[in-house]
């Protein structure tokens, strides 16, 4: 089995009942329902859900979204006042240094963070470096630390003060369920950071791709305060589809292609502003781009 630390099994819960785990020669067992658990071929426990499980939502219809005056909607800036230095760090794959500059710094020896949707732990380097024990879960990577559903995560209340969810959310078919379940699992003043696709094309069974106002409408109705909604200004949606219809193409071939496209749209933009029409180059982007990063607190 994968060497879980004590503060691990500390924060193990079985995701029907909720009740703490116990290692066992095969795996874990549920304290209350006495369910088992085994494990995958690498040693990672299983603790995705195989039977239905129902999670009730109550959705209180006529209620106003958050005014979008509160944010900018410009791509994420780098925060001036970043906890963590990654001076000398490689940017992971769907990463950027702006997005790393908002991670925490872990409170103390003890402090952990969940990687949601980790695939084979490209994340954990950076985690690490911010002081934070790291906790990997994936549904299917065989590379995985934990195997384990996001609409019914294996943690404990409060377990995490930082959750990360790298290009996850649109592969989420209940994506407000997993909001209040990140909800829960945060601890207090806990912070979730992350980016979903918007206009990418279907990938890996994706399921929802979020615009700027769906992602704030899940972020708020998971229960969390939103700092920042941003969109990607390299990530277009012109650079997605075109990797998509030109997959194997170096990127400075498809640039090259598609550069024709971009210097026409930026002409448009030129004329529609020429001829008095008010153009909101933040607004622009969020209609173009193919993916958002956030920035969210549990309160």
């Amino acid at each position: 089995m994968y060497p879980y630390s004590s503060h691990v099994w500390k924060i193990l819960a079985c995701p029907y009942c909720e009740h703490s785990l116990v290692q066992t020669s095969e795996g874990a067992m549920c304290t209350g329902c006495r369910a088992e658990y085994g494990c995958n071929a690498s040693g990672a426990l299983d603790l995705r859900l195989e039977q239905p499980k129902e999670y009730n939502l109550e959705i209180e219809l006529g209620t106003p979204l958050r005014q979008l005056s509160g944010l900018d909607l410009a791509p994420l800036p780098m925060d001036a006042d970043a906890e963590v230095d990654f001076i000398g760090f490689g940017v992971p794959h769907h990463l950027t240094r702006e997005l790393m500059s908002h991670f925490p710094m872990a409170c103390g020896q003890d402090s952990m963070m969940l990687d949601l949707g980790c695939g084979s732990g490209l994340h954990k380097g950076v985690c690490e470096h911010a002081g934070f024990e790291y906790v990997g879960l994936d549904h299917e990577s065989p590379k995985a630390m934990l195997l384990g559903d996001a609409h019914a995560l294996p943690f404990a209340d409060a377990s995490f003060e930082f959750v990360l969810s790298v290009a996850v959310l649109e592969h989420i078919r209940f994506p407000l369920v997993m909001m209040r379940e990140t909800y829960r699992v945060l601890k207090p003043h806990g912070r979730f950071i992350g980016t979903v696709a918007f206009l990418e094309p279907f990938h890996a069974d994706s399921y929802y791709h979020h615009t700027h106002l769906g992602l704030l409408n899940l972020l708020e109705y998971g229960g969390f305060e939103v700092r920042y909604i941003a969109p990607s200004k390299d990530w277009t949606a012109l650079t997605a589809l075109a990797k998509a219809l030109l997959p194997g193409m170096p990127p400075v071939v498809r640039s090259t292609l598609t550069a024709p496209i971009r210097a026409a749209h930026e002409v448009c933009r030129l004329i529609a502003q020429r001829r008095g029409r008010s153009v909101d180059e933040h607004l622009r982007l969020c209609t173009t781009t193919g993916a958002f990063a956030f920035v969210a607190v549990k309160g």
